[in-house]
């Protein structure tokens, strides 16, 4: 039995994550199997599907996982190595509850488990993660009826064909694309989803290996991308793509090697959808570039902004019937795929753009890329909000306004630039992301900013 302070450590706002035989062992994942299928009984549902990525540990908890839902009468469906947005598509093809197996782009000690209900419908802290934990604590209640069963089903060929209805790439110019999978599960799917289209692939790590030998599967991290840029330039091709370890975000590089910002990503895929879909609605958190909001809007589209997370965008793609959704995270959101997130699918959009165009992608990004940025930088403090408030106070004079929907976003006068600064929920962090016309005046507000934050 474990106590709820333990607990806290592992099951998070959006997902379950540790270290592998310190935070997290069979035992526990049994546990949480079965917490989570008593909760899915009472509300009738039958069916988990389960999947996982290429980590040692991942085989042994996943079936802990469906030894617990077993034990409370639920039946399963194990789909094997997937990546988390073809466990998404699992859940939504086949209409049952889905555990996807995975720590992201963690290091290799780390494991977790991503949930979700019925139509890839996320499970996040208020939608069963506390009643798990609530379970665990307590006890998981006894089931007395019959136990569930155990069926095999490979799902990746099914994925790959319904990604590829969504973006017809048949008639792509043809292009050289040069991925990194980082030894992650984009090695697994890239292969099925790329076959048969016009497209040269060169294949960078792709060797299935959750001992990340290469580098961390983290593309958010800037060193992390330098081998694709060097590989990409090599290679001569089009296009770089890097997916992170469990392969449900991509991040881009043009054909000079240089790094293509997820917000412009986010714009150009917007806009595509506004053209299929006419006045549609486009979700953006609050970090992404004004550029995108702006394109939205100049396309006839709606753009509505929410805060980090993507149990929020989820949320809020559904209550406002969004086409389309994108964190400056390289996290991307499809209404046509139970409005979860695929990096694959993003990476269609940009692929099929590009394909269109006689442009090279240095070229075609240009449009979607209006501002500079300084990306996340994040500092450790004592007290988050007396550092936040530190921060309001010596730009009080210089401020236009202030919105309080995710930490603080503070428009600056008389000017476009802007900067956020909000916390993170489970480290003594602050988060800042600065926006401004030029590098220059981006790299001062750094500079000022970080100087009250690290003071």
């Amino acid at each position: 039995m474990r106590t709820r302070e333990q607990l806290d450590a592992v099951i998070k706002a959006y997902d379950v994550r540790g270290v592998v035989g310190e935070d997290i062992d069979a035992a526990f994942v049994r546990d949480t199997g079965a917490a989570f299928a008593h909760i899915l009984r009472g509300e009738g549902e039958s069916t988990v599907a389960v999947g996982y990525d290429m980590r040692p540990s991942s085989p042994e908890l996943s079936q802990a996982f469906a030894e617990g839902v077993n034990s409370q009468g639920l039946d399963v469906i194990m789909v094997g190595l997937a990546s988390t947005d073809e466990l998404y598509f699992a859940a939504g093809q086949l209409g049952c509850a889905g555990a996807m197996f995975t720590a992201s782009h963690n290091p290799a000690k780390y494991n977790g488990i991503k949930l979700c209900r019925a139509g890839a419908v996320p499970v996040g802290q208020a939608t069963g993660l506390d009643a798990i934990k609530d379970m665990l604590v307590a006890g998981v209640p006894e089931w007395d009826g019959a136990q569930g069963s155990v069926a095999q089903r490979d799902v990746l060929e099914d994925y790959a064909k319904f990604l590829r209805s969504l973006v017809l790439l048949e008639d792509s110019r043809p292009l050289t694309v040069s991925v990194d999978a980082a030894n992650g599960m984009g090695g697994h799917t890239v292969p099925a989803v790329f076959a048969g289209l016009p497209f040269d692939v060169r294949e960078l790590y792709f060797e299935l290996d959750g001992t990340f030998p290469n580098h961390e599967a983290n593309p958010l991290d800037p060193k992390n991308l330098v081998d694709l840029q060097k590989f990409t330039v090599e290679q001569g091709a089009d296009i770089g793509l890097a997916f992170d370890g469990d392969a449900d975000r991509c991040f881009v590089v043009d054909e000079l090697g240089q790094p293509v910002s997820p917000s412009a990503i986010c714009a150009l895929v917007a806009q595509r959808y506004l053209e299929k879909f006419p006045g549609a609605t486009v979700i953006h958190n609050l970090i992404t570039s004004k550029t995108v909001p702006e394109l939205i809007a100049e396309n006839g589209g709606k753009p509505v902004r929410t805060r980090v997370g993507h149990s929020f965008i989820k949320a809020q793609m559904a209550a406002e019937n969004a086409v389309f959704g994108g964190e400056h995270s390289a996290h991307y959101y499809f209404q046509e795929f139970w409005n979860a997130d695929s990096g694959m699918l993003a990476a269609m959009h940009v692929l099929a753009a590009l394909g269109e165009s006689d442009q090279p992608l240095s070229k075609l990004m240009a449009q979607y890329s209006r501002y500079e940025a300084s990306g996340e930088i994040n500092s450790t403090v004592a007290d988050q909000q007396a550092t936040t408030q530190a921060v309001l106070d010596a730009f009080a004079q210089r401020t236009e306004s202030v919105d309080e929907l995710d930490g603080v976003t503070v428009q600056l006068a008389g000017t476009k630039a802007w900067f956020n600064v909000r916390a993170s929920n489970t480290e003594p962090l602050l988060r800042l992301n600065v926006e401004a016309p030029t590098k220059a005046e981006v790299d001062e507000l750094v500079a000022e900013i970080l100087g009250i934050i690290r003071a």
